[in-house]
């Protein structure tokens, strides 16, 4: 049985990958490792959290020593690595923490992939799940592609280069299997409220502002966070060592179309009149530092590894907010942090 350690599962973007691979690879034994920082929520894998082929554990990526002692346990096969500080906001506020989890954290676990696999990489992989913002920003036209040279704008975005490059260097220096992917802005169901479109359908829901920086010109390419889960599956399967792989929606949108789509969505939803929602977007201070646009260009995963999204944005924003309003309890249970209990009620003494 191969045996996959999946970091950050327990977060927005990790507990889908979790999920697919748990259901749809029994003959796999999945380790979800996370940290549980505030984005951590165990709930968010209630459907699966009693298979046979699915563990967690709880270990901060920086403590090298646990991460050490639980590749000597474990003997994986594979590393799928997620686990990340990922809000931009907060990156501004503590760069420190950014690069202590992004960057010395993957390389924590390069050095244990390094130790315990001692150089026999055949059928042994390690998957780093990156962002488009290392990038840094566009200008009205042009995609991003697989050779766009680095240009990162923010503590969040220039811990994630830093953490790519680490993962290319050991598999150029010591002949490990790496393959990197970045993606776009994802969207979709357990998705932490602090982030844009969770916090628009929250805030929307309840009849408070809907922030929006500067005047919301920014574009963003949205990527349904199950397709994401399903090319991150066909890249850990298909893609050559050494690949760098980008995902895209193929859906850009300007942060104001958004809401406002959002909005009209929240109306239909709620029984509201047209337009009473939309009363709710209030303009703030725009972020430091804000990239204009990201658009990804997804062809070389579309012609090497036969990868397309499956949906379009507004089919895909619609099921999000059906998710959302059908799921009360999660929402509260974030929102007022009720959440953080789940761990010690449910594993702590397991």
């Amino acid at each position: 049985m191969k045996k996959i350690l999946i970091t950050g599962g327990a977060g927005f973007i990790g507990s889908h990958v979790v999920r697919r691979f748990v259901n749809t690879y029994p003959n796999y034994q999945i380790v979800n490792l996370d940290k549980l920082t505030y984005a951590g929520n165990l709930a968010n894998l209630k459907d699966v959290e009693n298979q046979p082929n699915y563990r967690f554990v709880k270990i901060d990526i920086i403590d090298a020593q646990a991460i050490n002692e639980l590749f000597a346990e474990e003997n994986f096969d594979a590393v799928i690595h997620l686990a990340a500080e990922s809000h931009v906001d907060r990156s501004i506020v503590d760069p420190t923490a950014f690069v202590m989890t992004n960057v010395i954290g993957t390389v924590n676990l390069l050095n244990a992939a390094r130790e315990y696999w001692k150089g026999a990489y055949d059928q042994k992989r390690f998957y780093h799940v990156s962002t488009d913002e290392v990038y840094g920003a566009l200008g009205e036209t042009g995609m991003f592609t697989e050779t766009t040279a680095y240009d990162p704008h923010s503590p969040y975005s220039a811990s994630k280069a830093s953490s790519d490059h680490f993962v290319r260097a050991y598999h150029d220096t010591y002949g490990m299997d790496c393959v990197i992917s970045n993606c776009s802005n994802n969207y979709g169901s357990h998705h932490f409220p602090e982030k844009l479109i969770p916090l628009a359908i929250n805030n929307i829901k309840n009849n408070k502002p809907v922030p929006v920086y500067g005047k919301g010109e920014n574009v963003r390419d949205w990527l349904w966070v199950e397709d994401h889960a399903r090319a991150i599956d066909v890249i850990f399967h298909q893609a050559k060592t050494g690949e760098t792989y980008n995902i895209g929606g193929h859906n850009e949108w300007k942060n104001i179309d958004l809401i406002h789509l959002l909005c009209k969505i929240m109306d239909k939803k709620l029984g509201r009149k047209e337009g009473e929602s939309a009363e709710l977007i209030t303009f703030v201070t725009d972020r430091a530092g804000h990239d204009l646009r990201y658009a990804i260009d997804s062809t070389k995963l579309q012609k090497e590894l036969d990868w397309v999204p499956s949906l379009q944005f507004e089919e895909g924003l619609e099921k999000t907010v059906d998710w959302y309003l059908a799921n009360d309890e999660w929402l509260n249970n974030v929102t007022s942090g009720n959440y953080q209990s789940y761990y010690e009620k449910q594993y702590k003494n397991r």
